[in-house]
């Protein structure tokens, strides 16, 4: 009778170990209130605040598009991000994020819901990333407390993320609005509440400051397959969709009476220049498709928009090798 106590304690004990950890922490009550109204209300803002904050502002990402910057927020250990579609700009496009501290990663954007200013991406690199709790259960209210994060004006390493404390004082179907205090670089960036999970990104930042919406995070969690499978998603104001025929290569090529085109010309910062390719090349096939004639290769192109990707055979100095390539725009 002990051996078959022991056991079953023993499994009581392994099931505790591998139950989760309780996914939906307790309400804080000041956010029922209309205001605060004593020094402990303001004490429970503040312990709240400044503990879930650094794990928070680690997972904070400044996207670094080069022309512009925005923000964004890991929500997973391998580098999965959550952005604004106006920030990515489309799908498939490669750009940099800086961490708080100053490390950097390679990412490229995923899919996008141009009606609602929602954007997926994922770092390239490989590593374990740092990352926050997401509020998959909708439990956002109006009137409730939340906090905004975001590199304000772009990267800055001195003085690092920016916090601002607000309230929820609108709520619709696909925004948030909050008057917590936005400015450019902060699009894209997190909005938690004071549990410190992600409930929103920020979309748009009101032409008067207190006036700023923000995506709910429930928003992303409808069209988390379609962003993952990175689809372009709707006809909206947050992003344009890739016109066909403007894909931009950057080569000057001739047809060859023994096959393919000789590529007599690189244009310089073009797509092809930075993969490698060089005056001298015979290019064989793109995607798969034999190359016969100059004519041909320029109508294949034309089914292309800007950031496909094209993967182009080729024969150098006697060697068959394949490059793959993003178009530019024309």
């Amino acid at each position: 009778m002990t051996e078959v106590r022991t056991a079953a304690l023993t499994g009581l004990f392994a099931c505790i170990l591998l139950m989760p950890a309780q996914v939906n922490a307790e309400r804080p009550y000041i956010n029922d209130k209309k205001a605060p109204d004593s020094r402990h209300d303001l004490d429970v803002i503040q312990k709240h605040l400044t503990e879930t904050l650094p794990a928070n502002r680690r997972a904070t990402v400044c996207i670094d598009l080069g022309e512009g910057s925005g923000s964004g927020v890991v929500v997973t250990a391998d580098g999965l991000i959550l952005t604004a579609a106006h920030v990515t700009g489309g799908v498939g496009k490669e750009f940099t994020v800086i961490f708080e501290d100053g490390r950097k990663a390679k990412a490229e954007s995923l899919g996008l819901i141009s009606t609602s200013d929602c954007a997926m991406a994922k770092i390239i690199e490989p590593g374990t990333w740092p990352h926050v709790e997401m509020d998959r259960d909708d439990t956002t209210q109006l009137g409730d407390w939340v906090y905004s994060l975001g590199h304000s004006g772009g990267f800055d390493k001195e003085r690092g993320v920016v916090v601002r404390l607000g309230r929820i004082v609108q709520v619709k179907d696909s925004t948030f609005q909050s008057d917590c205090s936005l400015i450019g670089g902060d699009s894209g960036g997190p909005l938690f509440d004071l549990n410190g999970k992600l409930v929103g990104i920020h979309s748009r930042v009101g032409m008067r400051v207190p006036e700023n919406m923000h995506v709910p995070l429930r928003e992303f969690v409808k069209n988390w397959d379609a962003l993952s499978r990175s689809e372009f998603v709707g006809d909206g104001p947050f992003a344009k969709r890739p016109e066909k025929g403007k894909g931009f290569l950057g080569l000057g090529t001739k047809s060859r009476s023994e096959g393919g085109l000789s590529v007599d010309k690189v244009g310089r910062e073009s797509p092809a220049e930075k993969a490698g390719m060089k005056a001298g090349d015979i290019l064989l096939k793109m995607d798969g498709v034999e190359l016969k004639t100059k004519e041909q290769f320029q109508d294949m192109l034309k089914e292309k928009a800007p950031d496909d990707r094209v993967a182009l055979e080729l024969l150098r100095e006697g060697k068959l090798e394949t490059l793959t390539l993003r178009l530019g725009e024309r």
